[in-house]
């Protein structure tokens, strides 16, 4: 079975040549940048040649502790910088079309965060601006990259569990929404910044929807105003359907992460091990039943890396490759602007109480 395993091991290594190595600037010095950006790229050996951040001594603090020589006074001098050739924007979506812009018009490839953007038109704007540029343009969908969701993801490629049927993905939890105090604020909260993720990744394997229906609810007590529970469904043109269930005030201190994918040869089943004690996190699990390899009932995949930090190696090794060699991107952003099209159609149907086509 181990041998079986190469090619799915293969497709979810990740590293960055150094061949590949580009001077980086990041635009933002948030929890985000340094759980997560910042620890991945020093685990990869990617050097960082500059940062900033309208908190400019907590941009002065990151670049202390993590050893980048230039801090600059805002975006706009970063850009000015010749030796930046590819920039990390880490910033929320309202504050991302302005500095991408920028970006494109210095002539910089990017990394931009997700969400793309805060509306589909803005959306589509930035997709046409980077079209015009010729520069490569990834988004940070990085649970594309998390080990146990790309495992899942190259075995259902291969044929491993033959066409997929459903693919269902529950999380309870009790998020710290504290942490960020500008998604306290937010009235669109719960699949705008935390299951955008899931939808993005149900688009990867099953492509564009038919029709979408969604509802979204509060709990009483909770800190932000917006949604904080969702359930969202989907049915495909091929007959496949999808659940994504997300709760983020779960006080029975018992939180669960768990997809299963189904197909008519075979499951497959994990859990997101990042969310059972955020954000300190675990490794995923993963098993597969198939009738095509075949196993003898539920065989485990060996995962060995977390989502955070290891997954953001992959949406900057990506951005890196595509501009090295041309190898695609494995979240581009004309791809992400149809999943940034399937969110808004999720809130549509939220506020319409009606199933919305795509």
């Amino acid at each position: 079975m181990n041998n079986d395993f190469d090619e799915v091991l293969e497709f979810c290594k990740l590293s960055i040549p150094k061949a590949h190595h580009k001077r980086i600037g990041i635009v933002g010095a948030g929890g985000i940048v340094a759980g997560a950006h910042l620890p991945a790229y020093a685990l990869a050996g990617l050097p960082i040649h500059g940062i900033t951040d309208i908190d400019h001594e907590r941009a002065k603090e990151l670049a202390k502790e993590h050893g980048i020589v230039n801090v600059y006074d805002d975006y706009k001098q970063m850009l000015a910088d010749p030796e930046i050739e590819v920039v990390d924007i880490a910033v929320p979506a309202a504050e991302q079309p302005k500095i991408l812009l920028a970006a494109l018009a210095a002539g910089k490839h990017v990394l931009a965060q997700k969400p793309l953007a805060t509306s589909v038109e803005a959306a589509q704007e930035l997709e046409a601006a980077s079209e015009e540029s010729g520069l490569v343009v990834g988004v940070n969908q990085q649970l594309r990259f998390d080990e146990g969701i790309a495992a899942a993801y190259k075995m259902v490629q291969m044929g491993w569990i033959g066409k997929v049927s459903n693919f269902s993905l529950t999380v309870n939890l009790d998020t710290p929404w504290e942490l960020w105090d500008w998604a306290n604020t937010m009235e669109r909260l719960e699949i705008m910044i935390h299951s955008i993720h899931y939808h993005d990744v149900v688009r990867w394997f099953l492509g564009e929807p038919e029709r979408v229906y969604a509802v979204a609810g509060k709990t009483p007590g909770q800190a932000p105003i917006g949604e904080t529970r969702t359930i969202s469904t989907y049915t495909f043109a091929s007959g496949a359907s999808a659940l994504i269930h997300s709760n983020h005030v779960n006080r029975g201190g018992d939180n669960i992460a768990e997809f299963r994918i189904d197909g008519e040869s075979g499951s497959i089943r994990g859990t997101l091990g990042l969310l059972y004690d955020y954000p300190v996190g675990r490794l995923d699990t993963l098993e597969i039943n198939s009738q095509v390899l075949p196993t003898e009932g539920w065989v485990a995949y060996p995962v060995t890396n977390r989502w955070i930090p290891e997954a953001f190696i992959g949406t900057m090794g990506s951005v890196l490759s595509a501009i090295s060699d041309g190898t695609p991107l494995r979240s581009s952003i004309r791809d992400n602007v149809n999943t940034i099209r399937l969110i808004h159609a999720l809130y549509k149907s939220i506020e319409s109480g009606e199933s919305q086509a795509l």
